[in-house]
């Protein structure tokens, strides 16, 4: 592997873009169909946002029927079809097991590495591509992609240039820039004839529009459950954790239903139940009998036993009461107001956090311009794209590599066919 500073050959059948999931896999793939790959990484290292998924474990894919695969992406799933049918999550552990790095499924089908760490994924894949002869360029930065005749010339930032007769981009989104994804491959893409959709954070905070969470910052509920309706229409209901925060909402929850909101914000309404076991009679039935028992205290000081402490002050004027109410001088329709937010606390979504924070990139690379059999454009032969830098992305699981290691796949395998051909 090296490092950048003396380039081993600058001529080759497939140039791969970026070295996270999908061009790692996507190098080896091209390398193991015959085609001599050279791999270009602008930072130090290989798969830097590897690094960084499922909490430094790697959530390497999700061990689910090829049906629920396709309803985790809300975005463009047929264009994932032929991808994910050729390159399955069978064949991703198969991959990684006999690279030495065997996995396991916990809760969720939500596949990790035995060991516990990202790290062991991408050394399965650094040592997979020497043993294939891919030649790694580190700190190797792309200043732009251009086809001259028959080939692409692939300029560097340092100077110099390479030359292939397939190149792909595998160079992510925009989330996490300083990982490398800084939205380099959607800028070649636009350069060679490409449409970029708008590029929004995926998987990511949700920011409020009232005050009252920033209240909250720091407080974990968990058992919860957050419902997300638009219309009629329940486009997200789940149980879990969720975090308040200087800005809204976080934590599992909030970040898995980021992926699951309308382009239009607003137009979802959003509810937390706090007592998702219990129907609205029995919220009732239990506040008629924690009133009684305690009818000379205040609201705040009996609303803790229904919620953590901080939390009971905030919600009591949320329901448009004084925390120090005296529970005798409640009415009944305040108590039901009291039930019904317990059961549905409405969380007026009006934005997300910056895309830099966001987990995945929504939006990318035109999918209408891609051949979703091949992965190469349709606008520009012998170029082909793989992973986030497309315009699919998928919710929390282990879904969103998947897509990275299933087009990277096949648009390695595809690149060098087209370059073997050539």
């Amino acid at each position: 592997m090296s490092t950048g500073s003396m380039l081993a050959k600058t001529a080759c059948d497939v140039l791969v873009i970026g070295g996270g999931a999908a061009g790692m896999m996507a190098a080896l793939q091209a390398a193991w169909a015959g085609a001599q790959v050279i791999l270009l990484e602008k930072n130090e290292k290989l798969g830097k946002k590897i690094y960084i998924t499922g909490k430094g474990r790697c959530n390497v894919t999700n061990a689910c029927d090829l049906e629920d695969f396709f309803l985790q992406v809300p975005r463009n799933p047929k264009f994932l079809n032929a991808a994910v049918r050729q390159f399955t999550y069978e064949d991703v552990t198969s991959l990684l097991e006999m690279l030495g790095t065997p996995t396991k499924v916990e809760r969720g089908n939500r596949v990790f590495p035995e060991s516990d760490k990202a790290s062991d994924v991408t050394r399965a894949f650094a040592r997979g591509m020497k043993d294939a002869g891919v030649d790694v360029e580190l700190n190797t930065g792309v200043s732009r992609v251009v086809r001259e005749d028959d080939v692409f010339c692939v300029r560097l930032v340092q100077g110099g240039e390479f030359r292939a007769k397939s190149v792909i981009i595998a160079t992510g989104g925009v989330s996490y820039p300083s990982t490398g994804s800084t939205g380099d491959g959607h800028r070649f893409a636009a350069e060679n004839g490409h449409s970029v959709t708008p590029l929004k954070g995926s998987l990511v905070g949700l920011t409020i529009g009232e005050k009252w969470p920033q209240l909250l910052q720091g407080l974990s509920l968990k058992n919860v459950r957050i419902q997300a309706k638009v219309g009629k229409k329940t486009i997200y209901s789940e149980l879990g954790e969720m975090l308040f925060t200087h800005f809204g909402v976080s934590g599992p929850l909030i970040i898995e239903l980021s992926s699951h909101m309308p382009e239009d914000y607003a137009s979802a309404s959003v509810t937390l139940d706090m007592k998702p076991a219990l129907t609205p009679e029995q919220v009732d039935a239990r506040l008629q009998r924690e009133f009684a028992e305690n009818s000379r205290k205040q609201l705040s000081s009996v609303l803790v036993g229904l919620m953590p402490s901080r939390m009971a002050p905030v919600f009591a004027e949320i329901c448009g009461l004084s925390p120090e109410t005296p529970i005798n001088q409640i009415t009944r329709e305040q108590r039901l107001t009291i039930g019904a937010m317990l059961k549905g606390l409405p969380l007026r979504v009006n934005g997300t956090r910056p895309i830099e924070e966001a987990i995945v990139t929504r939006g990318g690379i035109e999918v209408r311009e891609i051949n979703s059999g091949t992965m190469m454009s349709k606008l520009a032969p012998g170029l082909f794209f793989a992973g986030e830098v497309i315009d699919v992305d998928a919710h929390t699981g282990g879904f969103n590599l998947q897509i990275a290691f299933s087009t990277g796949a096949l648009a390695g395998r595809s690149a060098a066919a087209y370059a073997q051909e050539a």
